[in-house]
This record gives C-alpha cells, sequence and structure tokens, in this order.
C-alpha cells in the first residue's frame, strides 16, 4: 500500500528529475563539478525539501525550521539545484557556479547563500554539526529536526565514528543521518579502498535506529523518513543505497564521472535522457 498520494509522487518524481537537470546544466557550464554523487542524491533531496522538512525561503531565519547538513559538501550540485527548486535562489543563478565572486561556490558557504545552514567541503564534519544542531534543539526545547547527507566513502573518516557514538550516547532522536550508499568514490570502489561494510550494523552498534531502503524509489524514501519520526531515544541512520550517476546512462555507476563535467555532445545527451524520464524542460 502506497504511503503517499499518486499526485504528490509523481511531483516528487518530477521535482528530482528537474534536479537531475540543473545539476547537468551547471557543472557543464562551470565545466567544473562532481555530478556523479550529485545525481545519486536527487531523489532523498527531492523529498527532504517538498515533503519532509519544514524549510522554505520564507522561513531561513526560523528558530523552529529543519536543517539540513550536505556533510559530502563536494556534491554541491544537487544542494543548489534543490534551493532554486525551491525558491531559495533565482533558476538563471545557477549558471555562476564556481564562477568567482558567484554565491555558488564549489562546496557550499553558509554565508554566502540563504538556506546553506552550514559550511561544509572538508569531509567527516557534517555529522558533528548535526550533532550540535540537534543537542541545541534539546537545551532550547525547539521540535525541529536535523538532517545529514553522508557519502560512502566519507564516512572512512574517524570524526564520522566518533560523532556517531557522541549522537547514540545522547539518544538525538530528531537526528537523521543518511548515507548516500553509490559504492563509488574517487579513487574507485569503496569497497576497494576502505570497505565500510557492514554499514547497518556497525551504526546499530553504536545505538542508532538503522533503515535501509532504495535511495531512487521515492515511496520508500517517505517511508523511511516517516519511520524515523516515530524513532524515540536514538538517532535514525538510513541507508540510501543508489547508483551513481542516475539517470544519465554513460553515468551510472562509474567511477570517473565522480568529478568531470560533460562536454556539450553529452550534455544534449543526458538532457535529452532526464526529459524521457519524465521531465518537462
Amino acid at each position: 500500500m502506497s504511503t503517499i498520494a499518486e499526485g504528490k509522487l509523481a511531483e516528487l518524481k518530477q521535482r528530482a528529475n528537474h534536479i537531475r537537470q540543473e545539476i547537468v546544466k551547471m557543472v557543464a557550464a562551470a565545466n567544473s563539478g562532481h555530478p556523479g554523487g550529485s545525481l545519486s542524491a536527487a531523489d532523498i533531496l527531492a523529498v527532504l525539501y517538498f515533503h519532509e522538512m519544514n524549510v522554505g525561503p520564507e522561513k531561513v531565519n526560523d528558530p523552529d525550521r529543519d536543517r539540513f547538513i550536505l556533510s559530502k559538501g563536494h556534491a554541491s550540485p544537487v544542494l543548489y539545484a534543490t534551493l532554486a527548486e525551491k525558491g531559495y535562489l533565482p533558476k538563471e543563478e545557477l549558471a555562476t557556479f564556481r564562477r568567482i565572486n558567484s554565491r555558488l561556490q564549489g562546496h557550499p558557504s553558509k554565508k554566502l547563500l540563504p538556506g546553506v545552514e552550514q559550511s561544509t567541503g572538508s569531509l567527516g564534519q557534517g555529522l558533528s554539526t548535526a550533532n550540535g544542531m540537534a543537542l541545541a534543539a534539546r537545551l532550547d526545547k525547539r521540535e525541529y529536526r536535523v538532517y545529514a547527507l553522508l557519502g560512502d566513502g566519507e564516512i572512512q573518516e574517524g570524526m564520522i565514528w566518533e560523532a556517531a557514538m557522541a549522537a547514540g550516547h545522547y539518544k538525538l532522536d530528531n537526528l537523521v543521518a543518511i548515507l548516500d550508499y553509490n559504492h563509488l568514490q574517487i579513487d574507485g570502489n569503496v569497497e576497494d579502498i576502505m570497505d565500510i561494510g557492514p554499514v547497518a550494523d556497525k551504526f546499530r552498534a553504536f545505538n542508532w535506529h538503522v533503515i535501509e531502503m532504495d535511495g531512487h524509489n521515492i515511496e520508500e524514501i517517505v517511508a523511511a523518513f516517516a519511520e524515523a519520526r516515530t524513532v524515540k531515544g536514538k538517532p535514525t541512520f538510513i541507508v540510501a543505497h543508489t547508483i551513481k550517476g542516475k539517470g544519465v546512462s554513460y553515468m551510472e555507476n562509474a567511477c570517473g564521472w565522480h568529478g568531470v563535467a560533460p562536454n556539450e555532445e553529452q550534455l544534449k545527451q543526458a538532457l535529452a535522457e532526464l526529459c524521457a524520464q519524465g521531465g518537462d524542460k
């Protein structure tokens, strides 16, 4: 039985498609950026920003807004495209990605762009930031929730495990960490470089509630976040099984597209494929 109305499901799929189109366009325009791990996270951010979180451009200073931390900051294109889709900035500004004096630098800057909750890019730090925000909500008696998106290569960092231990210890049940588990990092397969498995068991051992889902199935994503809201006394870790480069055939499961921009012909092919998948642009 579906956990979401058919109309809303269609909207979220279209939002994710729009986000993917903007990702490939902005990376191509800059001739620089990280398309693979941005495309793999598009469905997750579409659900977060258009269904799950209490956020919006009119709420950037609202103390009760939910918080999102892109811990894998190099995937900034997915965040910028999502923020533009939500109305935080004009979509035309996405064409300035990575240019001098642009608000849209290679890694997100809290100082430059409203809607960015934390400047990120040094891998491994985002979960600690999210912990602090979740603790602050408790101390301030606020009801907001905190979401952090982690990369699978990123969680090879030791700081992640200190933060995981702390979150479990302090029973941060207003915290949700999502792992974009696409199995590829800049140098190759995660399993070959530094295997993080069995990742679900490791987080359970740190006193987290763990959910596994298909990170490209909108209904499963919605259901996972809904389940996380019911969890009391421990943080939630969502293992999102994803495909690097999702939506663009020649980028899917291809390590080489971690940080490479498409040329003009490749961009045309990517946009044609995405439009054929249900986009209306």
